[in-house]
């Protein structure tokens, strides 16, 4: 009788996972409390990696210890270089924030480039036009200015692809977009880098890069 139980409460948790969004999250799957964290290691950048790459992955490391809520509220803020509180957010604001301490301000770059190219944007939130409120802090337009940079890497399940400072996007199922970076800390467990993200309990570092299907691999620096 318990594992039927148990087996109605699994099908619970994926049916409510699959609804889960970047924009309005229902449900975050934690690992237990009492499990002992798998050990990990923060690797050095290359010698000759760019100041821009050190300033990225420190600027998302350090944002688990300040944002440590998720509000995907629309909210109207200044332009350029608008953000709502530092201590909230969501999946998208972990990589605009990173971006903005190396001297990148993704609302201002992405208003611009959807400017030049408006049709080959998504038209996915009925927008008629361009908003500095909200523009950068949608996935599928993250994906589109990285794209349109020639920033793109392939995609893949190969762990090693994927180098500090790339940025990742995912769907989480239902067409539900989420993006994170990847940062230097290592995982000795799955032999792969950790990401940082917001998936609705604030900013974290977890080892989360194969557990949604991957749709975009974007690398804006390299050595």
């Amino acid at each position: 009788m318990r594992s039927r139980v148990d087996v109605k409460a699994v099908i619970v948790l994926v049916l409510l996972l699959s609804v889960l969004s970047c924009q309005k999250p229902q449900l975050v799957l934690r690992t237990p409390a009492d499990t002992d964290p798998p050990p990990v290691e923060t690797k050095p950048l290359a010698n000759n990696a760019p100041p821009q790459l050190t300033q990225i992955i420190a600027s998302a490391i350090e944002q688990t210890t300040v944002t440590t809520g998720y509000d995907p509220a629309y909210v109207g803020m200044e332009y350029p270089n608008g953000d709502v509180a530092p201590e909230t957010g969501v999946c998208s604001d972990v990589v605009v924030r990173a971006f903005r301490k190396a001297g990148i301000d993704l609302q201002k770059e992405v208003h611009e480039d959807m400017g030049r190219a408006w049709d080959v944007y998504p038209k996915r939130w009925g927008a008629a036009g361009r908003d500095t409120n909200i523009d950068h802090r949608r996935v599928g337009n993250l994906r589109t200015y990285f794209e349109r940079q020639g920033k793109s890497r392939p995609i893949t399940t190969d762990r090693g692809q994927y180098l500090p400072g790339d940025i990742v996007s995912w769907d989480l199922g239902n067409k539900v977009d989420h993006i994170g970076i990847v940062v230097n800390v290592w995982s000795e467990q799955s032999k792969g880098y950790l990401i940082v993200h917001n998936i609705g309990s604030g900013a974290r570092m977890e080892d989360v890069l194969l557990n949604w299907e991957i749709t975009g691999h974007y690398r804006y620096f390299t050595n």
